[in-house]
C-alpha cells in the first residue's frame, strides 16, 4: 500500500468526509489507521456506523494532497486488540486522565480501524 502507508505514517492527521470534512489524529498499525472517537475524544459523527469513508491525506511537508482513498470501516473490540488500542494510545497527546486512558476508552469511546483500499 505504498503511498497510503508512507502517508499515515508521516502524518498524524487525516481528513475524513463525514458530515462535513473532519479532522482526525490516528496512527498506522498492522496495515491500518485506527483512531477514537467519542468519551471525550475528537467528535466524528456517523463514522462508527458508516460501512465505509472516503480518507485524505495530505503532505506533511507542503500541506498538498497527498491520496485520497476509499476505507473500511470496523469498530475494534478494544479487549480484543490491546497491541493496535496501545499504539493509539501512545499516539495521543496530553491526555487528560493519563494513566487512566485505556479505561476511559474502554468504558466510553470507540476504536475505529480504517482499511484501505488502493486509490483508483
Amino acid at each position: 500500500m505504498g503511498v497510503i502507508e508512507e502517508g499515515a505514517k508521516k502524518s498524524s492527521v487525516l481528513w475524513l468526509s463525514l458530515d462535513r470534512p473532519r479532522l482526525a489524529w490516528h496512527t498506522w498499525h498492522d496495515g491500518a489507521i485506527y483512531l477514537v472517537t467519542g468519551g471525550g475524544e475528537q467528535p466524528l459523527p456517523g463514522l462508527a456506523e458508516a460501512g465505509e469513508v472516503r480518507v485524505t491525506l495530505r503532505s506533511k511537508d507542503n500541506g498538498g494532497r497527498l491520496v485520497a482513498f476509499e476505507a473500511s470501516v470496523e469498530v475494534v473490540d478494544q479487549a480484543k486488540a490491546p497491541d493496535a488500542v496501545a499504539a493509539l494510545a501512545k499516539e495521543r497527546l496530553n491526555a487528560p486522565d493519563g494513566t487512566r486512558l485505556l479505561e476511559r476508552w474502554a468504558a466510553a469511546s470507540k476504536v475505529i480501524r480504517l482499511v484501505p483500499r488502493e486509490p483508483a
